[in-house]
């Protein structure tokens, strides 16, 4: 699928798939810190400071753990992935455009306020 057409369809698809309060207050923690979890990977592969990639490959793979836990709550579901090119794509897609879009729109701060009118659920 070309790129345009996965980042449209994941945009149309956002807000259905992000509606509860804690998937909501976990990815404005969760996505910046991948954000720089990524570009301190890159310069440290660049510089040849393999700890320090090491580090930041974990805190990129905690922060999708901590989002797809969250993900599990939601009541829409993102569809599955197709295959592994496309599970790279679109986590890189979510990651660095379609959630700091979501949250600077003024959807973010939109869906939240939907998600403070409804009940917590239990558990």
């Amino acid at each position: 699928m070309p790129l345009v057409e996965l980042v449209k369809r994941q945009w149309l698809d956002y807000a259905r798939t992000h509606r509860s309060r804690r998937t909501l207050l976990v990815h404005l923690a969760a996505v910046p810190a991948f954000i720089v979890g990524n570009v301190a990977l890159v310069a440290a592969l660049l510089l040849g400071m393999w700890a320090a990639a090491t580090l930041s490959l974990a805190v990129m793979a905690a922060s999708l753990v901590w989002q797809g836990r969250c993900h599990r709550g939601e009541p829409g579901r993102p569809e599955p992935f197709s295959g592994p090119a496309e599970a790279v794509a679109r986590i890189l897609l979510e990651q660095w455009v379609t959630f700091p879009r979501f949250a600077f729109s003024g959807d973010w701060a939109r869906a939240l306020r939907e998600a403070s009118r409804q009940p917590l659920p239990r558990g």
